[in-house]
């Protein structure tokens, strides 16, 4: 597989309207003063940061300390009650999820979210938005039924590319809800890719994955990362976080404590007495 970030396309004339003139040694993402609350609860308190691009940035913090609800805000999950989301040169702030995938940001989730009753080449095939099949007249009218064929035949060809590419292509006509954790964490990132992203957000991608396919997802990371993707990855594996990313942004009470390399967040007496006991 061929792995290329494309350029930020498909969005409305509203959105390319918006977009800034971003500049390529700017910040990929910026998030400024990000704030929410939740029944008097403050989830996010001010969080500002930003993912250079090409990056592999992580995010750390305990159980509670607002990276989920970050990536929401910044994804349009949720809105904020303040603050400013920036990516590529565009306000974003608030967009829906779509409109956030359209220009080029997509997450992932905690819990792979997958379609069961599909085979794993389906639901990779599911994945991008703006198919003319969509439209119910292109599906059933001779004339144009001709056009929904020839975009069928090239996603496939691209989902079998991205299945092969995570090692998942012996699986393709298996169904999803017979998938192992780890396996289905592969086919979330397969179908995120295959929306042709320029970041993605990963919500804690390891979590219940064998260390054979951790080390395999690990290193189909890199591969993207240095074909020009930019991630911005929680992860509780602190051993994950200190080989792999950089730089290190913690989070503590929804606001950033410490950003840095890796050495620099492993030597801050903050972060040893707030999150690692001392230790990495």
């Amino acid at each position: 597989m061929t792995t290329t970030a494309p350029d930020s396309d498909g969005a409305t004339a509203e959105e390319s309207a918006a977009t800034g003139d971003a500049d390529a040694d700017d910040p990929l993402l910026r998030v400024r003063n990000l704030e929410k609350t939740f029944g008097g609860i403050t989830a996010v308190d001010g969080a500002t940061f930003d993912v250079e691009r090409g990056t592999i940035t992580g995010l750390i913090g305990p159980n509670g300390a607002g990276k989920s609800t970050t990536f929401d805000l910044v994804t349009g999950v949720q809105t904020p009650d303040s603050g400013q989301v920036v990516f590529d040169g565009t306000d974003i702030t608030g967009w829906r999820p779509h409109r956030a995938a359209n220009r080029g940001l997509v997450r992932t989730f905690q819990i792979a979210r997958e379609l069961d009753e599909m085979t794993v080449l389906e639901n990779a095939m599911l994945a991008p938005r703006g198919q003319v099949g969509e439209k119910l007249w292109r599906a059933v009218l001779p004339g144009a039924r001709s056009a929904v064929v020839r975009q069928e035949e090239q996603l496939r060809e691209q989902a079998w590319e991205t299945l092969e590419f995570l090692e998942l292509d012996h699986l393709a006509e298996e169904y999803a809800g017979a998938l192992s954790g780890g396996q289905r964490k592969l086919l979330e990132l397969a179908r995120v890719l295959m929306i042709e992203p320029e970041m993605i957000l990963l919500d804690e991608p390891l979590a219940g994955v064998n260390p054979t396919l951790e080390e395999k997802l690990l290193d189909r990371l890199h591969a993207l990362r240095e074909d020009g993707y930019t991630f911005l990855l929680v992860e509780h594996d602190m051993d994950v976080i200190m080989n792999h990313c950089e730089p290190v942004i913690v989070l503590h009470q929804g606001e950033v404590l410490v950003e840095g390399s890796p050495e620099q967040v492993q030597n801050d007496d903050r972060v040893l007495e707030a999150y690692l006991g001392g230790e990495v």
